[in-house]
């Protein structure tokens, strides 16, 4: 089995980390296997469509499995660790995970317009744009700060601080 490694965002609403992890996902795919982990703490995510089969089948609590010749979607009504959906997902080079801040991965906060401080102690670097004024914030010195408009720099600094899983 290859090398596989894992990094995970985490940052308020409507920060961009969704936007990022796209952004990021798209040049790896080029020449990686990528697998994206996405916490929906709220329960707010929709999958499917309601009347439809495997709206119906998922409805019942079990665990469904719905197959295309594109695609294999699986729906799970339990939670799952990591763990779990590591080994589930198996094929991949290189995870990126949006939330689970207590996952001990390392992490990149995003901020757009403010920062809330009480992210710094789960990260290991923030990605900002010019919305953020660094002067008006006690950044600690271990957390690297990244561009977040610099696709390629997060990637490095991925590459360079990424969990083996």
């Amino acid at each position: 089995m290859s090398k596989r490694v894992a990094i995970a965002f985490t940052g308020p609403s409507n920060s961009g980390k969704t936007t990022l992890v796209e952004k990021i996902a798209r040049v790896l795919i080029q020449e990686r296997k990528v697998a994206i982990i996405k916490n929906d703490p709220k329960d707010k995510a929709e999958f499917d469509t309601e009347g439809k089969d495997s709206y119906k089948f998922s409805q019942t609590g079990a665990e469904v499995v719905v197959t295309s010749p594109t695609r294999t979607t699986y729906f799970s009504q339990r939670e799952k660790t990591l763990d779990e959906i590591v080994e589930m997902i198996a094929d991949f080079e290189i995870l990126l995970v949006e939330g689970l801040k207590t996952l001990p991965l390392p992490r990149i906060a995003v901020f757009r317009n403010t920062m809330d401080e009480s992210y710094f102690e789960c990260s290991e670097a923030i990605a900002i744009d010019d919305t953020i004024d660094l002067s008006e914030y006690a950044v600690p010195d271990h957390i690297d700060i990244l561009d977040l408009n610099d696709t390629m720099q997060i990637i490095g600094w991925i590459d360079a601080h990424a969990k083996n899983i």
